[in-house]
């Protein structure tokens, strides 16, 4: 069941799918300075169950268990900020938690502008080559006309 969210969750639930995809070394890259913050939850590894469904539709199973690791930050100005990313890298998890809590200050545009909008249109671009390469895969099946079928 999908329950519709509020404007401002779907927008941090978007900005939050960016963050955790990105290539750690391009977010690193693109947020070389970090601002002032407090580890809340400092980075930690761990794992969690990644469920599956038959067909995309059917019944939830459990398909494995996936690395992840998962930071919660607060700014010196008062924003609170959480990531979880998959893999081992922490630096990853801190980047995305510190620019989630600057999406929920003063500085949203700026981060929207320089960090997330890049990071946007690189991954857009790898699922557009991603989806050339299945294309070019692509088989297109016919049936003849047989002279019995007629």
């Amino acid at each position: 069941m999908n329950i519709p969210l509020p404007p401002d969750d779907a927008r941090r639930r978007d900005w939050m799918a960016i963050l955790a995809k990105a290539p750690p070394a391009r977010l690193a890259a693109l947020m070389p300075d970090l601002p002032a913050h407090d580890l809340l939850r400092p980075p930690q590894i761990g794992t969690v169950m990644v469920q599956g469904r038959t067909g995309g539709t059917g019944a939830p199973f459990n398909l494995g268990e996936m690395t992840v690791t998962r930071a919660s930050v607060r700014l010196g100005t008062g924003e609170v900020g959480h990531a979880m990313v998959q893999g081992r890298d922490k630096g990853h998890a801190a980047r995305a938690a510190i620019t989630d809590a600057l999406m929920q200050g003063d500085a949203a545009a700026r981060i929207e502008a320089e960090i997330l909008d890049p990071l946007r249109r690189e991954a857009e671009a790898r699922r557009r080559t991603r989806a050339a390469k299945a294309a070019a895969t692509r088989v297109e099946f016919f049936t003849l006309v047989r002279g019995e079928d007629q």
